[in-house]
């Protein structure tokens, strides 16, 4: 029996050291990842904030991980921020730097809200108390 016009059929044209060599060329130049879109989040950060070098220490992390936003204190003794940039490095300083804060500081909330993502030409740095 003859196969029909089929997947079989094809693969009955190509010999198997071709296709051997075809799998290997495809893995070893795999197709470049996409970049994620950048994200965006407010938080408001409560606890011994203010005082404690928290405004300059927020900049200069959120420069080392690349993020664009400002920092600001608030009148009610909070500190609010906008981080902005690659999704992991984001989520590394709400997660992470913000819970633990400069030495001084004695962090008891993290509170995240969604934001539009900055330009991230725009930089990062601190804004006046609002």
């Amino acid at each position: 029996m003859f196969p029909s016009t089929s997947a079989t059929a094809s693969r009955l044209l190509v010999p198997a050291a071709s296709r051997r060599a075809m799998a290997a060329a495809a893995s070893a130049n795999p197709p470049h990842p996409q970049q994620s879109p950048p994200k965006a989040v407010r938080v408001v950060v409560k606890g011994r904030v203010q005082g404690v070098f928290f405004r300059d220490w927020t900049v200069e992390t959120a420069r080392a991980l690349g993020l664009a936003g400002w920092v600001r204190n608030r009148h009610d003794g909070t500190v609010e921020a906008l981080l902005s940039g690659e999704p992991a490095r984001v989520d590394e300083m709400v997660s992470r730097r913000l819970p633990v804060g400069p030495p001084a500081a004695a962090v008891t909330a993290v509170l995240p809200s969604p934001a539009d993502p900055l330009d991230p030409s725009e930089g990062f740095h601190r804004k006046p108390t609002a």
